[in-house]
């Protein structure tokens, strides 16, 4: 029984992936790393280093339990678009109260977490620092604001090419992934001592302790950036429906706004029956989707994790005061001076992508959740004449760009991420349980999860719920 009030689902057969090898691996699997290229530059990059400078690195046991509950979060939430064809947003605005309420929800908590692109600015930060030959100051206003506005620029031509939305951000996030990692696996084989590789990776292992004095508004932050971050844990099911796995390939997909496909896309699933021919597409998809989220993001997360905090304590002294680009610039001042001059270029031409990568991804997600929600909440919208769902992506990416080039100077990276982590929080406890109901009631029984994988789901709804009643309390009742 379908709860909420959108129309039920059509039916077809599921498709059959491509043969499971090699090449057909890397050739399918995709979606796996734009949340990748979106997560290092939060969790990896500003925040893990940020708290272990502070802390130490014992605090890192939190980012091995954080991307392990939000990989078995993304896990099933890729089960349900993998036999709907629908983002996961759209399984639970089938959930009472009803597809406007839920709709309206997750609107606000993603404009609250993402509306605000400050990390266009900390893009251009650096890559005023990388050839400028020195960090910006008062008397370097003026730059740095064209040089956002030509981030954000850069940003918008990115996603108005390729055929699709979702191809052309997999083909830059594979880029810059692979930039950022050969970058940090070069310098930390250069700068850091094997011994400090050993005390780093312990950290990981370290469960159970916490400083008696931790800032639980950082703390949160890390919980949620050490993986992707509450919305962008949901919206990876939007790019695996465009990229066609299961059946999102039968209900199509956004396309680019030069792209001359005439693919459209329903607001309505498409769901098959219980046959041994689809069942065995669907253990041959689910190779697929493991492939993509465990041994792609989930430990990319875990390395990127590593190399960024290895090198950041490694050269930072302890307590370190650390805002939006402190971290780069005083690796690339360190490795400039005791090897070569060319590391301050390169090692903020790598913090640039870094940042970089978490825009783009970040600027995706907002419009892309804002679009979906709203095309499928709104059955006037998709009546009208001329609309269809790229034009819709396409005016909120021009409100939004029209908005940050307002807000974008609002705030640094840090505090971005510590009002991201204190939303993210909810955001993930709340849809693990709405994931759980999804899964348990509108899946059939072939297809749902094992008990296993709901008490995982149990547990991420109970560890990102009490961080986020211990954040509540810290930020206003311990104060009162």
């Amino acid at each position: 029984m379908l709860f909420g009030s959108l129309a039920p689902w059509d039916e077809g057969d599921l498709p059959a992936p491509p043969p499971f090898s090699v090449r057909n691996l890397f050739r399918t699997i995709g979606p796996g790393a734009i949340l990748l290229a979106g997560s290092i530059g939060g969790g990896e990059w500003l925040i893990g280093p940020t708290i272990t400078v502070k802390y130490g690195m014992n605090i890192l046991w939190i980012a091995t339990v954080a991307i392990a509950l939000q990989l078995l979060f993304n896990l099933e939430a890729i089960r349900y678009t993998l036999y709907t064809g629908e983002p996961i947003l759209v399984g639970i605005m089938r959930l009472r109260p009803g597809s406007r309420f839920w709709a309206g929800g997750y609107i606000f908590a993603t404009i609250s977490q993402l509306g605000v692109p400050a990390l266009a600015a900390g893009c251009a930060s650096v890559l005023f620092a990388s050839f400028a030959g020195h960090l910006a100051g008062e008397g370097d206003a003026t730059m740095l604001n064209y040089l956002t506005y030509a981030v954000i620029v850069f940003t918008i031509c990115i996603l108005l090419s390729g055929k699709t939305i979702e191809r052309m951000l997999e083909y830059f996030s594979w880029i810059m992934i692979a930039f950022i990692f050969s970058f940090l696996i070069i310098v930390n084989v250069l700068f850091v001592p094997l011994d400090h590789w050993m005390k780093t990776l312990t950290g990981f292992f370290q469960f159970g302790s916490l400083p008696a004095d931790v800032d639980v508004l950082l703390l949160a932050a890390f919980a949620a950036t050490a993986g992707s971050g509450g919305v962008g844990n949901l919206v990876i099911t939007n790019w695996y429906r465009d990229k066609g796995f299961g059946m999102g390939g039968k209900v199509g997909a956004i396309t680019s706004a030069f792209s001359h496909s005439e693919m459209q896309l329903s607001s309505v699933g498409k769901v098959f029956p219980i046959t041994e021919d689809n069942l065995r597409n669907w253990n041959s998809w689910w190779k697929y989707v493991s492939a993509d989220q465990i041994w792609l993001w989930g430990v990319g997360c875990l390395v990127g994790m590593f190399l960024n905090v290895n090198l950041a304590t490694a050269v930072i002294p302890d307590n370190t005061n650390m805002d939006h680009m402190a971290a780069g610039a005083f690796q690339a001042r360190y490795m400039a001076e005791h090897l070569w001059s060319g590391f301050w270029w390169l090692a903020l031409l790598n913090g640039f992508w870094v940042l970089m990568s978490t825009h783009l991804s970040n600027t995706d997600v907002l419009i892309r959740t804002v679009t979906d929600i709203v095309w499928v909440a709104s059955p006037r919208l998709r009546e009208r004449r001329r609309m269809n769902i790229s034009r819709l992506y396409y005016a909120f990416l021009a409100i939004a760009t029209v908005w940050g080039l307002f807000a974008v100077n609002w705030g640094h990276a840090i505090s971005l991420f510590k009002i991201l982590g204190a939303v993210a929080g909810p955001v993930l406890a709340i849809a693990a349980v709405q994931i759980l109901i999804v899964n348990t009631s509108l899946l059939p029984k072939e297809l749902r999860p094992p008990l296993w994988r709901r008490c995982a789901l149990a547990l991420c709804a109970i560890c990102y719920g009490c961080l986020s009643a211990a954040l509540l309390w810290d930020l206003f009742l311990a104060k009162n």
